[in-house]
């Protein structure tokens, strides 16, 4: 199961990568993190942007951006699986000769290919809600290295709703 849900996600993301200029993803991400229960995560995805500043400071000093963000996330000893879908809102903070610091905040859906993800881990149901929190550089133009923290929660919806959280470090490479 884990080989076909990867090789469908590196399909998945290959496709869009090379799709038409009109749909071709921005950007691809690759990050490993650990959970509050000692497992691991494995997480693929690609960026679209949305192509424009939504908001600047006066000095230019600050930019508020977005994109949206695809991804596959393998949950390590847990036998367990999500897609998601958000888009993040992202404050840059001025170029510091080459490295360009921001700080991002997202709320997006994801769907687990199963609830009880272990004996004390029951999200309740397969529907979840990605919250993300992240910091990071941007260098060289192309190249991006942050930390993340996710929470996955049902937000209440359907008992029971232990959720789960991740921190990962993140590499994304811009085309």
């Amino acid at each position: 199961m884990l080989k076909h849900t990867l090789f469908s996600g590196l399909l998945l993301s290959g496709a869009l990568v090379c799709a038409s200029p009109a749909q071709a993803a921005d950007g691809l991400t690759l990050e490993a993190g650990r959970t509050g229960e000692s497992s691991n995560s494995f997480r693929l995805a690609v960026q679209w942007d949305f192509g424009k500043t939504l908001w600047q400071s006066d000095a230019g000093a600050v930019k508020l951006k977005g994109f949206w963000d695809a991804g596959i996330v393998h949950w390590a000893g847990k036998s367990a699986t999500n897609l998601g879908l958000s888009p993040v809102f992202r404050l840059e903070f001025a170029d510091q000769g080459g490295w360009t610091p921001y700080l991002e905040g997202a709320i997006g859906v994801a769907l687990f290919n199963r609830t009880n993800l272990d004996r004390r881990t029951d999200l309740g149901s397969r529907f979840q809600f990605e919250d993300r929190v992240g910091l990071g550089v941007r260098f060289a133009g192309q190249h991006e290295l942050g930390l993340r923290w996710y929470h996955y929660s049902n937000a209440g919806l359907k008992q029971p709703n232990n959720g789960i959280e991740t921190t990962t470090l993140q590499y994304t490479r811009y085309f």
